[in-house]
């Protein structure tokens, strides 16, 4: 019992290890709660979610390590993800004024967070290093207790459970400004864009150090 419960809380961090730092998934998710809605919110975080889980599939298949050892094909894929930040950092700043909770705006926000985190290195690298403990559960330990292979889905059960704790209260939080929400937003879009604007220079250095350009 203690074993399977240390599991799911190893999982629930490892979860959280990759969703709570500050970064570009999280800037377009403070941008969707607080520009449009929580549910906007959540949804973003759903597609940053739903990249975790692709590359979960992949990283089963090997096909993270793959990419991480094709350069030029690595190059190109941070790129194209800095270039969607520079994208995503102009719409941020065009409409900060703009308060909306239509249907769109939820699309618009899970798209946004599934094609960065597509090309996000960050998560690329998380998955070689910390997500390796998914794969072989049986090597991660807590408290001084070896979590056994068997109790691997409560782990990679924990893991998406951590993902979704964020997603959720992480919007709400912001969302829990209440009446003030319309003046925090356009500072939101604002900080947004320039969290944007300074990962997208990383992602675009990156990838010409690559790809031998600098």
């Amino acid at each position: 019992m203690l074993t399977a419960l240390l599991s799911i809380v190893a999982g629930l961090l490892l979860g959280l290890s990759l969703a709570a730092p500050p970064g570009p998934m999280n800037a377009v998710i403070a941008e969707e709660s607080v520009n449009r809605s929580w549910r906007a919110g959540f949804a973003a975080g759903l597609g940053a979610m739903s990249a975790d889980a692709l590359f979960f599939v992949f990283a089963l298949a090997g096909l993270v390590t793959v990419v991480e050892n094709a350069p030029t094909l690595r190059g190109v894929m941070v790129g194209i993800g800095g270039l969607l930040m520079l994208y995503f950092a102009y719409g941020a700043v065009a409409n900060a004024g703009s308060f909306s909770e239509s249907e769109h705006g939820d699309a618009a926000g899970f798209g946004k967070a599934f094609a960065l985190a597509l090309t996000n290195p960050y998560q690329i690298t998380w998955w070689l290093t910390a997500g390796i403990g998914l794969l072989n559960p049986g090597q991660i330990e807590a408290f001084g207790v070896s979590l056994s292979a068997a109790n691997g889905l409560l782990t990679i059960g924990g893991f998406f459970l951590g993902i979704l704790l964020w997603v959720t209260s992480f919007p709400a939080a912001l969302r829990a400004a209440g009446d003030r929400v319309d003046a925090l937003g356009t500072g939101i879009a604002y900080v947004s864009a320039l969290v944007l604007v300074w990962f997208a220079g990383v992602f675009v250095l990156d990838a010409a150090g690559t790809l031998g350009l600098v």
